[in-house]
C-alpha cells in the first residue's frame, strides 16, 4: 500500500493556548502507539485536509517530524460540535510488519432489485466492521454488493463479504447482517397504527357521551333562544312620563 506524505512540525504550544494555533491554519495533534513515546506534533490543515481524504483511516501516513518519517495512521479526529473542522488529531504509529486492528467502512455497491421494484426497503444496520491485518493489507473500505437482494428476507452477512482472508482477519461475528431488505411497512409499523387509531376512536367515544343530550337546558350564560321572553325580573323599568 503506497504511503501517502506528510509534514508535520513538533509542537511546543499545549493546552488553551492551541487555539491560537488554530486561527493560524494549523491543527493540534500528537503521535502515540505501541511501545512508542507520545510526542506532540501540528500539521496544516490545508495539508491534511488533502491526505486524509486519501488516505481515510486505513491508510497508511508517512509523516515527517524533522527529517524523521514515522508510518501512522489516523486513528482518531476531535472536530468541532458546528463547524465539523478538526479540532486536534490522533496520529497512531505502527509497526509495518505488526497486525493491527481498525474498523473499515462498508460501501454498498450496485442497486438492489427488490428496491428497484418496490417490493421492499434497504436495511444496512451496520457502517463498519473490525478487521486485523498487517498496516499494508488494510482495505480501504469493504464492498457490499446488493445486486442479488431480491425479496423481503434477502440478507447479505459478514461472511458473505468479499475480503482477503488469507491477509485479514474479521473479527466481527461471521452470522453478522451488514444488509437486507426489509417490508415497506413493517409489522411492527402496522401493531402501531392499528394502536393509534383504537386510540381515537375511544376518544371520540367518550367526547360524544359527554356531549349533552337534545332538549337539555343550555349551558348557564347561553343567550335565550330568539323570540323568547325575558324574565319578569330582567325587563327593563318602563320610562316615567315627563
Amino acid at each position: 500500500m503506497e504511503q501517502i506524505p506528510l509534514t508535520a512540525q513538533k509542537r511546543t504550544v499545549i493546552g488553551r493556548k492551541v487555539k491560537q494555533l488554530r486561527k493560524e491554519g494549523i491543527i493540534p495533534a500528537h503521535v502515540f502507539g505501541h511501545k512508542v513515546k507520545t510526542i506532540h506534533v501540528q500539521v496544516k490543515a490545508g495539508e491534511f485536509h488533502k491526505v486524509f481524504e486519501k488516505a481515510g483511516e486505513t491508510g497508511i501516513i508517512s509523516l515527517s517530524v524533522d527529517s524523521e518519517k514515522k508510518p501512522v495512521l489516523v486513528r482518531g479526529i476531535q472536530v468541532h460540535p458546528v463547524t465539523d473542522e478538526p479540532l486536534h488529531i490522533d496520529f497512531y504509529q505502527v509497526n509495518l510488519s505488526e497486525k493491527v486492528k481498525v474498523n473499515v467502512p462498508l460501501e454498498i455497491t450496485g442497486e438492489a432489485p427488490a428496491v428497484e421494484k418496490k417490493i421492499g426497503l434497504l436495511l444496512t444496520p451496520v457502517s463498519e466492521i473490525e478487521v486485523e491485518a498487517l498496516p499494508a493489507d488494510l482495505p480501504e473500505n469493504i464492498q457490499v454488493d446488493i445486486t442479488k437482494l431480491e425479496n423481503i428476507g434477502d440478507e447479505i452477512r459478514v461472511k458473505d463479504l468479499k475480503i482477503d482472508r488469507s491477509k485479514i482477519e474479521v473479527q466481527a461475528e461471521e452470522d453478522l447482517v451488514v444488509a437486507s431488505i426489509g417490508e415497506l411497512v413493517t409489522k411492527e409499523m402496522e401493531a402501531l397504527e392499528a394502536e393509534v387509531e383504537a386510540e381515537q376512536a375511544e376518544a371520540a367515544a367518550e367526547a360524544a357521551a359527554e356531549a349533552p343530550a337534545e332538549g337539555e337546558e343550555k349551558a348557564e350564560g347561553e343567550a335565550p333562544a330568539e323570540g323568547s321572553e325575558p324574565k319578569a325580573e330582567e325587563k327593563a323599568p318602563e320610562e316615567k312620563a315627563e
